[in-house]
């Protein structure tokens, strides 16, 4: 078993070369961060004060609203603090548990998605026994299904990188850890961190989407059997904010990967802002998309505003 050959902290990274422009550099990403916060927050009450969202539908987007979220508050005080402060020591105990969040709600999503197609899947395939198939206790089942299988993946990963010596320079490419990034300072055998990775990937990621894709080729081959055009387009309007909210993660999944693996002679800036268009876009994105084609949530909004109103 390797023991730490130095307890020297990890020094974060934000913008290499930009540096003097960190303090503009924070002032979207603040924005978006808030935005963030505020879209997914809203979800959230809203599902849980409004009685008619309290569906299955809803309660996966409440779990997606509350990944997303996880996401934004893991990352947020490191890159919030190397832009407004330039505070880029982080300690090896800190990093990890970071990067254990990070990887743990990566998985997480995916299993989410993946949820929520199960629950279009029933909804438009078998809607005779959706209420009996998908019934409260089954959907916390799920629910704690997709958190364990997140939580235990990413666990030997994170392990590992307590026991490895970091013997290389301790500086990281961005402004928060991943075990990519921090992998690549240890100066020991990493043969099972570089192998575990990708088939993890494989295993979730990778199987996920195509489990989706095939969903909705079923979901697709029903639609179609339906005689009246105007049920076709109901049904198929029911998909769109979560067909939106797949696509919009794992573009941004396949965009990252095909930035590491061909982009060698791409400027390092590029990767950096790859990074972040995969960690913030979607947690940003989903909330507007289910506000914009979601009646019910956009109903909510509006009913949340108008309590706001000032009575002239």
């Amino acid at each position: 078993m390797w023991l730490n050959s130095s307890t020297a902290p990890f020094l974060l990274t934000g913008f290499p070369g930009l540096e003097r422009a960190h303090y503009w550099i924070s002032i979207p990403f603040f924005i978006v961060y808030v935005s963030v916060i505020l879209g997914n927050g809203t979800l959230l009450y809203l599902i849980r004060d409004d009685h008619s969202l309290h569906e299955p539908m809803y309660y996966f987007l409440a779990m997606l609203a509350a990944t997303d979220l996880g996401v934004t508050l893991t990352t947020m005080p490191t890159v919030m603090g190397v832009l407004w402060l330039n505070h880029r020591e982080i300690s090896h105990e800190s990093c990890f548990s970071q990067a254990y969040f990070i990887h743990t709600l990566s998985v997480m999503e995916s299993g989410v998605l993946l949820a929520m197609a199960y629950d279009r899947f029933v909804a438009i395939c078998n809607p005779l026994r959706y209420t009996s198939i998908l019934t409260d206790s089954r959907v916390v089942k799920i629910g704690i299904v997709v958190f364990m299988r997140a939580f235990l993946s990413i666990i030997p990963l994170i392990l590992r990188l307590h026991w490895f010596p970091y013997c290389h320079s301790h500086i990281l490419s961005h402004t928060f850890c991943l075990h990519q990034d921090v992998i690549k300072l240890a100066c020991a055998d990493i043969t099972f961190n570089r192998i575990y990775p990708v088939v993890l990937v494989s295993l979730t990621g990778f199987l996920d989407s195509v489990i989706i894709l095939f969903s909705y080729i079923l979901i697709l081959k029903t639609v179609m059997s339906i005689a009246s055009g105007d049920e076709r387009a109901k049904a198929l309007n029911t998909c769109v904010s979560h067909v939106c909210c797949v696509l919009v993660f794992y573009v941004t999944v396949i965009g990252l990967t095909l930035i590491h693996r061909f982009g060698k002679h791409v400027p390092h800036v590029v990767h950096i802002t790859m990074s972040y268009v995969y960690f913030l876009f979607p947690p940003l994105m989903n909330p507007i998309i289910y506000s914009v084609k979601t009646k019910q949530i956009r109903n909510g909004i509006l009913r949340i505003f108008s309590l706001h109103r000032p009575i002239a």
